[in-house]
């Protein structure tokens, strides 16, 4: 994947649509990554307008504070977890804001520095880090965690077909010595795969990578969180804009705004409402918004992103 690819903001447009942004309006970017999307909404800013900017990376700070520096009179950056939305913004002395957008992929940045070992294409230690001031790291998990609790993280987070048995191999061989690479952990991987697997389009350590990631960031856990925080914190028709990238994310993405809209969790057969929660959201589109033709062929990474709104009532 060429840089100028990797770089480009996905479903931009659509998530600056989305978001409806009034000039003199207060918005957060949780993701702030190489800031492209935070590029679009401070440029839609006026002098009451602010945007804060959170990122997880102290080095995607450091690279989107110096993109943003002609706008940086009405925006904050803030180093954290986005799962922690609620402190971070406690600690910041925002009450509300009138949108919010989270680009649930990894950021590019990320990917292209094999030192940060996302990436099964180039060796590199094993670290996967999204935030390094963070002490697990993937040679943690890949030669600590039992056999059991990897199976579990490549079925169930990777989607992995053969998680028993690449599970089963990485034991064997980190017995031996310690797997210090992700050059050494892809050759392990693919050990363990079938023939017919290897012959498939998609690379065979993909879905374990994502599985490992996800273990060593818990970014499930900071969806779940994120989302639970990010509703009440909506002024009234504020909006929130989540693009997520795979099926796990959008089950939590797409639960959470579900719940949040119907209100009301008394069992169906109860004859009146005795909870008394009321509807906090109203969905904006009921299915997610997808990538265009034209997105899919100048942006391979956009290929699996799906695009959900929801607005405060």
């Amino acid at each position: 994947m060429s840089s100028d690819y990797a770089h480009r903001p996905v479903l931009l447009e659509e998530c600056i649509q989305a978001l409806n942004i009034r000039p003199d309006g207060t918005y957060i970017d949780g993701t702030l990554g190489r800031g492209g999307h935070s590029e679009q909404i401070a440029k839609r800013l006026t002098e009451g307008g602010r945007l804060i900017c959170i990122d997880r990376d102290r080095q995607a700070l450091e690279e989107g504070s110096a993109r943003l520096a002609p706008w940086a009179d009405h925006i904050t950056f803030l180093h954290g977890n986005f799962g922690d939305l609620d402190q971070l913004l406690e600690e910041a002395g925002i009450p509300g804001v009138d949108g919010m957008l989270f680009d649930l992929g990894v950021s590019s940045p990320q990917l292209d520095d094999p030192e940060r070992g996302f990436s099964y294409m180039h060796d590199a230690p094993l670290d996967m880090r999204m935030s390094r001031d963070d002490g697990l790291t993937a040679w943690i998990v890949v030669n600590q965690w039992p056999r059991d609790e990897l199976r579990r993280i490549l079925s169930q987070y990777g989607e992995e077909r053969y998680a028993s048995a690449i599970a089963g191999a990485i034991e064997r061989a980190r017995q031996l010595a310690p797997i210090e690479t992700t050059g050494q952990l892809v050759e392990i991987i693919r050990s363990a795969m079938p023939a017919a697997a290897l012959r498939e389009k998609q690379h065979p350590a993909k879905r374990s990578f994502q599985g490992i990631r996800i273990a060593v960031n818990d970014e499930l856990t900071a969806i779940s969180r994120m989302m639970q925080s990010a509703i009440p914190r909506l002024n009234p028709g504020g909006r929130l804009a989540v693009i997520s990238f795979h099926s796990l994310e959008d089950r939590i993405v797409k639960s959470e705004m579900a719940a949040a809209a119907k209100g009301c969790d008394c069992p169906p057969n109860f004859p009146v409402c005795v909870c008394g929660k009321k509807p906090q959201i109203k969905l904006v589109g009921r299915k997610p918004i997808l990538p265009g033709q034209q997105e899919l062929e100048e942006n391979p990474r956009a290929r699996s992103a799906k695009l959900r709104v929801a607005e405060k009532i």
